[in-house]
């Protein structure tokens, strides 16, 4: 059962909630600002329920250090208070308050702003673990790779832009940023010798090279949320070309998913700029006129068009990553 901490120096106040919230979650009271610290480093609370106007040491001062604490500084403070002045409410925002309810409380809309602060918490719980699993997946599929492991993450940026570009939202945008980092976990299967080869590879050791595609998607689509799907089409496809002559499927067109087509461009331009130990790495003018040729053939030439437009941008990203390299 989740944990609230309900704060305020007024007991009928306390009782009050206590009402409200005994049915759905485990309630701990403090009268003070000083207690209400103590209580948070003990009890670890989902969420805070802090009335500001105390002796001593008011609601403000309270979310504050709660705020300054590493162990706090997560938990949700939602205030309740009288006070209704515009000003107020800014201080307590700026203090690191997530909501204000009024007093005197409403049962229906305290158990809502609750519910729905609590559930904004648990979707940023979800988000980090995603992020988690896309960290390790991206540098599962690198880890006997020989580049710097920067490739995946700029290559991400590069993609980004260019599906804003071409028209996604901010929001489907960001999926694609977080899917094609995992486009080569199934590198993860392919032989060192073949991984790590100082030279080109051998017709045989190409084709085992290129299971990499099928290997991905096996991993990556074992999850089923949005994220994922996208990721795992990204894993299958990203090596097919708009002409049909790509790999796996030999898919032509828009028969090949547009996030796939969008990862291509980023991932040869990045791909192309870098040391590998069969090459070493073209500049920037190079790559840019190997995406150009490839416009039509690899590549669709809408996204290369595209490409050329934003390059001031991705040149930007480029330069940026390149810093952490």
């Amino acid at each position: 059962m989740k944990k609230i901490l309900a704060v305020d120096d007024e007991p009928n106040n306390l009782q009050v909630l206590r009402q409200i919230l005994k049915d759905h979650y485990q309630v701990i009271f403090a009268n003070s600002g000083e207690k209400a610290l103590e209580a948070a480093g003990k009890h670890q609370p989902n969420l805070i329920l802090l009335d500001i106007m105390m002796p001593s040491m008011d609601g403000y001062e309270v979310c504050k250090r709660l705020k300054d604490d590493p162990a706090t500084k997560d938990i949700p403070v939602i205030f309740v208070t009288a006070m209704s002045e515009e000003e107020s409410e800014i201080k307590g925002f700026d203090a690191g308050a997530v909501d204000y309810i009024q007093k005197p409380v409403s049962a229906p809309i305290v158990l809502r702003r609750v519910q729905t602060h609590l559930s904004l918490v648990h979707a940023q719980e979800l988000e980090a673990s995603q992020r988690g699993a896309i960290s390790m997946l991206g540098k599962a599929g690198h880890y006997n790779d020989t580049d710097t492991g920067v490739h995946i993450w700029r290559m991400a940026a590069y993609a980004r832009a260019l599906a804003e570009a071409a028209g996604w939202t901010k929001s489907m945008a960001n999926y694609l940023e977080l899917s094609a980092p995992m486009h080569d976990t199934g590198k993860i299967g392919i032989p060192d010798h073949i991984l790590k080869a100082p030279r080109k590879l051998t017709p045989e050791e190409w084709e085992i090279m290129k299971t990499h595609a099928e290997i991905g998607f096996a991993i990556v689509s074992l999850s089923d949320t949005p994220l994922f799907r996208m990721a795992s089409e990204i894993a299958l496809c990203h090596h097919e070309k708009w002409d049909g002559s790509g790999y796996p499927s030999g898919l032509a067109g828009e028969a090949i998913p547009e996030s796939a087509r969008i990862v291509a461009v980023a991932d040869v331009f990045d791909a192309l700029t870098m040391k590998r130990p069969y090459k070493e790495p073209w500049t920037t003018a190079e790559a840019i006129d190997e995406i150009r040729r490839g416009s039509g053939c690899h590549f669709e030439p809408r996204l290369v068009k595209l490409f050329e437009k934003i390059l001031p941008e991705l040149l930007r990203i480029k330069d940026e990553w390149g810093l952490k390299e």
